[in-house]
This record gives C-alpha cells, structure tokens and sequence, in this order.
C-alpha cells in the first residue's frame, strides 16, 4: 500500500469515527437510564480517542486529516439515529446497535489490509474498542431486565 493509499484509508477511519461521535449525541440524550448514558459516553469518548491517533498517523505521512464533521454518509447516519432515538432507550440502543455493526465491519476491513506495523496496532485496539460497544450493545438490548 502506497502513501496515499494509507492516508486515504485513515481518513476513511477518521470520518467513520466523526460519524460515531455526532450518533453518540442524540443516542445519550434520549436514554433515560444513568448507567447506559454513562457507558455510551465512554464509547463516544473511545471514538474521539480514534480520531485523534489516527488523525497523528496522517500527520506522519504528511498527509492531511480530514475535517471531522459529518459527510454525507453520517448526516444520513445521525438522522437515523436521531429518529429512532426520539423513541427512547430502545430506538436509541437500536439505532447505535445498526452504527457500531457499521463501524466493526468497516475496522475489519481496515484490519485485513497491509498497513505498517505501527498503524495495523493502533487499528487492532481501535477494532477491539468497536468490537466491546458492540457487544456491550447486544447484551443490554437482549436483557430482559428493565423496560427500555
């Protein structure tokens, strides 16, 4: 993988995790249980860490870091999200459920490709973070223990 190839595919990494954050916003303000908007912060807070290692790793290259606002993908993504959380706890869970199945794919994807070591590290503990929202997700969607 060439230069800009790289910086190319981290960018892509990069406005992912933009995405995630803007999500994130309108899940926590519409879940009314402290212990789960307490925990989607934590996620939100994994996302703009992502930004920033690999926002250094463009640097590095020389490359220049994309600006992290929404495109159009996570306009798309945050009025989805805004809808479906407007429905409470559920709607939210559900709509960051369908965001974070996005984004794990997307870093599996990235994980697969032939980045330099130091970047392919950075990718494997980012797609781990990923992996946990996930998980941490399902498990309070298929919880039957309170009424969301």
């Amino acid at each position: 993988m060439d230069r800009q190839e790289i910086i190319d595919r981290l960018n892509d990494l990069i406005q992912l995790d933009a995405d995630a954050v803007v999500a994130y916003d309108h899940a926590i303000r519409n879940v009314k249980y402290d212990d789960i908007r307490t925990k989607l912060t934590e996620f939100q807070e994994d996302h703009r860490q992502h930004i920033q290692t690999l926002t250094v790793q463009v640097q590095r290259l020389d490359g220049r870091p994309v600006k992290t606002t929404p495109d159009l993908k996570g306009y798309l993504q945050e009025g989805l999200t805004a809808l479906r959380s407007i429905t409470g706890t559920e709607g939210a869970l559900l709509a960051m459920q369908t965001n974070e199945k996005q984004t794990n794919k997307k870093y599996a994807e990235a994980h697969e490709l032939d980045f330099p070591q130091e970047i392919k590290s950075i990718i494997t503990v980012n797609l781990s973070d990923e992996q946990r929202h996930l998980s941490y997700i399902q498990e309070i969607l298929d919880t039957p223990r309170r009424e969301l």
